[in-house]
């Protein structure tokens, strides 16, 4: 994967703080989500708890440099489990080095561990780097968009 010691392993409740401190970077670039560590902190703890859901990590040493969830939900179209992956981030020191593709495709092979027929990702229109990063692993854009409703 690259020169370094990173290894890639499932997320734990002791990785919560520094996934919490990831998912700062990330929302800073998302225009539609405001960062709120509680919020984000409590929404990993709830993916967690959960094992239709999947969290990984990338380690350099101790240290949490990347990570990746996905949550299993139940797709009519594919007449099967489906999974949304969210939350892709790599630390910018540590970009441009097989780290973001090593997360997504041990995810992918999770995913098919579990029985599920298709990955869907969300991605930020102006986020470039990304977008071509997921093309390249296959990734296809579909003529769906994205729509939300807050309840609260």
């Amino acid at each position: 994967m690259n020169e370094k010691n990173i290894k890639i392993r499932p997320a734990t409740m002791s990785d919560i703080p520094p996934m919490t401190a990831l998912l700062q970077l990330l929302f800073a670039i998302e225009q539609d989500f405001t960062a709120n560590p509680t919020c984000q902190t409590d929404g990993l703890r709830l993916l967690l708890q959960d094992d239709r859901n999947f969290a990984l990590v990338a380690v350099d040493g101790e240290k949490i440099i990347g990570m990746c969830t996905a949550l299993r939900l139940i797709s009519t179209a594919a007449g099967g489990y489906k999974a949304l992956v969210e939350d892709v981030i790599v630390h910018p020191e540590y970009r441009q080095q097989g780290i973001g593709i090593e997360l997504l495709q041990t995810l992918a092979a999770w995913a098919k561990k579990q029985g599920v027929k298709r990955l869907d990702l969300v991605a930020v229109h102006h986020n470039t780097a990304a977008i071509s990063l997921y093309k390249k692993l296959g990734w296809q854009s579909t003529e769906l968009i994205m729509m939300q409703k807050p309840l609260t």
